[in-house]
């Protein structure tokens, strides 16, 4: 899966923001569905306030947190993995049921463990976790087992095997797998939020506003979540791809 695959082509995004506005039209009621002018108008208004920046910079810095711990561990388990069958053998079922729980129910458990702002980094990790290990240990496994095998006849050094030989084959599929679990970092991320509700996140922004019936404030908090996930997926995809570089002219 190519990185490159979800982009939004702008007619597209006229086309569904027309629907939008065509569904709010019909329904005659800003409490159901408020129209995309009035959600855009009601983001600019929490953007120009300190409070909303400070809920955005919070919840971020979790989500991001607990994004780089699953990379830093998705890689770390798959070089281990790669290296010895056993390893992989008695990560899969710890992967599997990762994979395989609700997010609520993760969200409810761990609730029993962490504290409520400790929570989106820990369900972020779980989410994140998976797809990182299976994209890095795929790339891993990638490489050509022919220049593997030269590189070990001609004896070269473990950094030079990595850079040389692994890495080129690892990029691609770690930069998929960078762009899907960053999304779904933040689908999981705020909807810990929303449930275990701590102070000043977005996630308790949102919550707030559905108790309060604010349709257009849950609306605008909701689309800045989905600019912060794209513009954090893009930016993961391009640190990746620039420290490749870095790497093959060290």
């Amino acid at each position: 899966m190519s990185p490159e695959g979800g982009r939004v082509r702008w007619w597209a995004a006229v086309f569904w923001l027309a629907v939008w506005q065509a569904g709010s039209m019909a329904l005659g009621s800003a409490l159901l569905l408020p129209s995309p002018l009035h959600v855009l108008a009601r983001l600019a208004a929490l953007g120009a306030t300190a409070a909303f920046w400070r809920a955005v910079v919070l919840s971020a810095s979790r989500i991001a947190g607990g994004f780089l711990l699953a990379l830093t561990a998705g890689v770390g388990l798959a070089a281990l993995s790669c290296r010895w069958r056993r390893v992989e053998e008695l990560l899969s079922p710890a992967m599997l049921a990762i994979r395989s729980v609700p997010v609520a129910s993760f969200t409810i458990l761990a609730l029993l463990w962490v504290s409520a702002k400790n929570l989106s980094v820990l369900i972020t990790f779980l989410m994140a976790l998976p797809v990182l290990y299976a994209g890095a240990l795929q790339g891993l496994r990638a490489a050509d087992p022919a220049l593997l095998e030269m590189g070990r006849v001609f004896r070269l050094s473990p950094l030079r095997r990595l850079r040389f030989l692994r890495l080129p084959a690892l990029w691609p599929h770690l930069s998929a797998a960078c762009a899907v679990s960053m999304g779904l970092s933040w689908k999981a991320g705020t909807a810990a939020e929303i449930i275990g509700i701590p102070a000043g996140s977005l996630g308790e922004r949102m919550q707030q506003a559905k108790v309060y019936l604010n349709t257009a404030d849950l609306f605008a908090c909701t689309l800045a979540v989905v600019v912060l996930s794209l513009c954090f997926e893009r930016g993961a995809v391009r640190l990746l791809r620039l420290g490749e570089r870095l790497f093959r002219e060290v």
